[in-house]
């Protein structure tokens, strides 16, 4: 039996991420000739939790309850290197639109004033994007050309650096926690969520790709989303096309009815939804 890599197959509703493929029919084989099926197939998927890859793994908030009649989306912008669209923060500050601010340590180092004017905004709220902007590992796996931690130390070094940063500078202390590239593989997800008891953000729809895209195409994005989605944009590339993309679809939003709410501080689960709120 071999394991193999492979990237979600087109349609699966994890398509941001890699999943260990066996192949069936030596997999087939081997469970039917060992004495132990089970303890084969308990193996197996022991090496399968352990090695998912992904944007979109169990564990990583995409959306968020809502009820049927509720019409909510939850803005998120990540400030990862780079300098400050002010632009899009004044459009938000002007609409009152809330919004929550994954923001990087490096972001903070270069922008202190900036960092400081969110972090008083009641419009906004402050959350963790890490301290170097490394995907989530706990085996060093890459994405995007981008390494991610190397192990559990380096990943809990990679939170909590920038969590303590952001706890100093405004006397809050975070209660979610996006990876860089927005990329885990499954155990760190565990690590975040039961060690150091964290929620993580990850998105329904990345609006702008990493404030890649010209605003026309941001604002195609935008206009799709749905009830419940969490928004994933940026705002440290001012020259891109994300402001203007975003100055044209919230008020299309706004007229069909939808609201804007910054993350809950509590785990995603209806009932404490409502405590919340």
């Amino acid at each position: 039996m071999f394991l193999m890599l492979e990237p979600y197959p087109p349609g699966c509703i994890c398509s941001a991420g890699w999943y260990i493929k066996a192949k069936s029919n030596i997999l087939g084989g081997l469970l039917l000739k060992s004495p132990k099926p089970s303890l084969i197939l308990l193996m197996l998927l022991s090496q399968l939790a352990y090695a998912a890859w992904g944007a979109h793994l169990p564990g990583v908030t995409s959306t968020l309850p809502v009820s049927k009649d509720e019409k909510i989306l939850y803005l998120t912008l990540d400030a990862c290197k780079g300098s400050v669209d002010v632009s899009l923060i004044n459009f938000l500050i002007e609409r009152k639109i809330p919004t929550t601010f994954f923001i990087n340590a490096q972001w903070i180092n270069k922008n202190p004033e900036a960092f400081m004017k969110l972090a008083e905004n009641p419009l906004f709220e402050i959350e963790n994007h890490g301290t170097k902007h490394l995907p989530a590992s706990v085996s060093g796996k890459s994405i995007y050309g981008f390494k991610g931690t190397e192990s559990k130390e380096k990943l809990i070094e990679e939170i909590m650096v920038n969590h303590e940063k952001i706890k100093k500078l405004t006397g809050r202390e975070p209660r979610w926690f996006r990876s860089g590239c927005a990329y885990y593989d499954s155990e760190a997800v565990k690590i975040i969520k039961e060690e150091l008891n964290l929620n993580i953000a990850g998105f329904a729809i990345t609006l702008d790709v990493g404030a890649t895209l010209p605003a026309q195409e941001v604002y195609e994005r935008t206009i799709t989303a749905k009830s419940g989605d969490i928004l994933l944009a940026h705002v440290n590339n001012p020259k891109g096309g994300t402001a203007r993309g975003l100055e044209k679809a919230i008020p299309e939003l706004l007229a069909r009815g939808f609201v804007f709410k910054t993350l809950p501080k509590l785990p995603q689960t209806m009932e404490n939804r409502e405590k919340d709120l």
